[in-house]
């Protein structure tokens, strides 16, 4: 058996079209959606709002630390577009619709998906396809192997830094869950040969993100779980640039598959 694994897609139809190719399955851990793309800052639902132009000073705002600037001009933007008559989640979601047309419709079959902490779980319905299996607090078989699905990231109590970095530019956080209810759908998955979520296990090499120079959250509900029920593996994405992408804890592997949205190359596990 061969099956690619892809996370943080974030807009990239054109190599998720290909990210099937060879594979028995393909295996997706969530964030389709794209908002603001650092490197490139023509792409993503802020850019097509407000412009390039815009796009490259809200992340040059943003990198610079400078929250209070950031969080004016992304004000000052969408205090514009109200004055159009749009309303901000109206426009989001229709953004959010473009990118899951697309988006699911480059799924192979078969497809095993949960979400990511950016992605609106109640459209995922009216986009998945007879191909796709959206999972989340799940288990499903996958040539002989049981593999368990969590979606989605945990509330934060954000710094306001951090908060105000994400404010700036209006962007959803559209599936946050609190610790009870993500331990909750871990527990629900029980017994498994590969767990596969959003985010990482609460370590903080996998956690830490070198070039944000911050650590994301894990969550300690999934790092019980690897100890206690010991898959053989662990599969995540969330974090972008971890200072480790792979952290063996006593029988199980922990691997970080990748920021597909800039590589465009899936992770490859075979049995």
């Amino acid at each position: 058996m061969r099956v690619h694994v892809v996370s943080d897609v974030h807009g990239n139809s054109r190599d998720l079209a290909a990210a099937g190719a060879g594979a028995d399955a393909l295996v997706c851990l969530g964030d389709l959606v794209l908002f603001l793309d650092y490197a490139d800052h023509s792409r993503g639902i802020f850019p097509d709002l407000f412009g390039a132009a815009n796009a490259a000073a809200l992340v040059s705002l943003r990198t610079a630390r400078r929250f209070e600037e950031a969080r004016a001009l992304g004000r000052r933007l969408w205090s514009e577009l109200a004055g159009t008559g749009a309303s901000r989640e109206v426009v989001i979601e229709e953004a959010v619709r473009r990118q899951y047309a697309e988006l699911f419709a480059a799924f192979p079959t078969p497809t095993y998906a949960t979400y990511g902490n950016v992605d609106m779980p109640r459209l995922w319905p009216e986009y998945a396809g007879p191909g796709t299996t959206v999972l989340d607090g799940q288990r499903v078989e996958i040539g002989g192997r049981v593999f368990g699905f969590v979606g989605g990231g945990l509330i934060t109590p954000m710094p306001p830094q951090a908060l105000n970095s994400v404010r700036a530019g209006g962007a959803p956080i559209p599936y946050l869950l609190s610790d009870e209810e993500y331990a909750a759908k871990i527990e629900a998955v029980g017994e498994v040969d590969v767990l596969c979520t959003h985010i990482p296990p609460d370590v903080p090499e996998l956690c830490y993100d070198t070039v944000a120079r911050r650590f994301e959250r894990g969550s300690a509900a999934l790092l019980n779980a690897i100890r206690t029920t010991r898959p053989r593996y662990s599969l995540f994405g969330h974090v972008h640039q971890p200072l480790a992408r792979r952290v063996r804890i006593g029988g199980t592997e922990c691997i970080n598959v990748g920021h597909f949205n800039a590589t465009g190359t899936p992770y490859v596990l075979t049995w």
